[in-house]
């Protein structure tokens, strides 16, 4: 099993491209299914959840061909064809993997009029629940039932359009439910519907393949059912969550670097605080410079919240960046339960930080210092590269398996701007 070593102390200087949002591809990825044309995706990470998902639509029939990127600075390509879908069950050991796996249900049902999806594992209707997603598809006539940890769906004679209200919002949900509406007859109403730019992402290719789609970006989506669907190419958006840890990156270890192929209309809520924190934020042509040059980072104290509030998946990054901060900061984790996995290892590194309820108390430390530590998920690995980068001495992340889930070649693009780290070999 990989680990990586990282040598804290040495600033940034120089650019990191950002790859392509992984949370836009993979919804992107399930949209094959609803034509029997050819999807072509562009700007894609090369990441181990967009491979699942390839595998995935390869057990449907899907033909998948991949080219890859040549260079750091650009994505790779998805030709998807799901010309003729074979098979309409996804199973336990792929969705446990991977839970966007999930996506798959509202597209099989639109398109063959039948699903068998697995709940993702460590979920059922729990902490993370998948009931949004099935009550809204029922919603739109699917008949659902729940049986030895699968899903299934079925309506027969296609989906018809309908009112769907979320009672909370949910950026999955609203995913799977546009997806399905695309193709139901009449008119689908989305309320309370996420806003976060990998939903209007999703949608403007849909509508590039003839969906028929009114109100992206907003909390209320119509959509307009079509007979059919036709193929299209379309880029996948830049990774916001790779674009504020980067830029975290800088505010936590000091120098300047410049953030390119992304855009600062996606992490509007993290730049708002960044000059707070002691860094400065500036648009260049291709994205976005960061400088932090002096005395350390002041303490800020934030909520996650939905699009366009601060993102739950940068709450753990942001928390390292805090643990070196002057003062203590209060940061409440409004969207997922358990999310503060990342705080024993981040306390092993010298932090100071007290969790009460929803809420983690960090008091600043003068500085880190170096140990072994255990990625607990995607985001919290993450956490502890960047409090390594800041740490006195060496830190040792382990289990970074998470990391490759969501972060492309991303020793890769830290050594590039100047930080002492390396991937090693258990």
């Amino acid at each position: 099993m990989d680990k990586i070593v990282i040598q804290g102390g040495a600033r940034l200087h120089g650019a990191i491209p950002i790859s392509g949002a992984k949370n836009a591809a993979l919804p992107l990825m399930v949209a094959c299914l609803l034509t029997d044309e050819t999807l072509v995706l562009k700007n894609v990470p090369n990441l181990a959840d967009v491979r699942f998902m390839g595998e995935l639509l390869k057990s449907f029939g899907v033909d998948v061909e991949w080219t890859p990127a040549r260079s750091l600075a650009e994505g790779g390509t998805y030709r998807l064809q799901a010309r003729h879908v074979r098979g309409s069950t996804a199973e336990y050991d792929i969705v446990r993997k991977m839970r966007a796996s999930f996506f798959v249900l509202g597209a099989l049902v639109a398109r063959v009029g039948l699903a068998k999806v697995s709940l993702p594992g460590g979920c059922a209707i729990g902490a993370r629940p998948v009931d949004l997603h099935l009550k809204g598809l029922q919603a739109l006539g699917a008949s659902i039932d729940i049986a030895q940890g699968y899903v299934f769906a079925d309506a027969p004679a296609g989906f018809v359009g309908g009112e769907v209200v979320f009672p909370i919002v949910s950026v999955g949900a609203t995913e799977n439910v546009l997806m399905a509406a695309t193709l139901a007859k009449g008119t689908t109403v989305l309320v309370n519907a996420a806003r976060e730019p990998e939903i209007v992402d999703l949608g403007n290719c849909l509508i590039a393949m003839g969906a028929k789609i009114t109100g992206l970006g907003t909390s209320r989506i119509t959509v307009e059912g079509v007979e059919r669907l036709h193929g299209a190419t379309h880029s996948v958006l830049p990774d916001r969550i790779e674009t504020g840890t980067y830029a975290m990156a800088v505010a936590i270890a000091g120098g300047e670097v410049e953030l390119t192929n992304t855009s600062p209309d996606l992490i509007s809520s993290l730049l708002d605080l960044l000059p707070l924190v002691g860094a400065e934020v500036s648009s260049t042509g291709s994205g976005i410079k960061v400088v932090r040059n002096g005395s350390r980072p002041k303490s800020v104290s934030v909520d996650t919240a939905p699009f366009p509030g601060f993102p739950t998946d940068l709450q753990a990054q942001f928390m390292a960046l805090m643990a070196t901060a002057e003062g203590t900061s209060r940061i409440r984790e409004t969207i997922f339960e358990n999310r503060f996995m990342h705080v024993p290892e981040l306390v092993r590194l010298g932090a100071d930080i007290k969790v009460e309820g929803d809420t983690a108390i960090v008091t600043g430390v003068a500085s880190l210092t170096g140990a072994p530590v255990m990625a607990t998920d995607l985001r919290a690995s993450s956490s502890l590269v960047l409090a390594g980068l800041a740490a006195k001495g060496t830190t040792i992340v382990n289990r970074v398996y998470h990391l490759d889930r969501g972060f492309e070649r991303l020793e890769e693009k830290l050594s590039a701007v100047g930080a002492h780290i390396e991937r090693q070999k258990e």
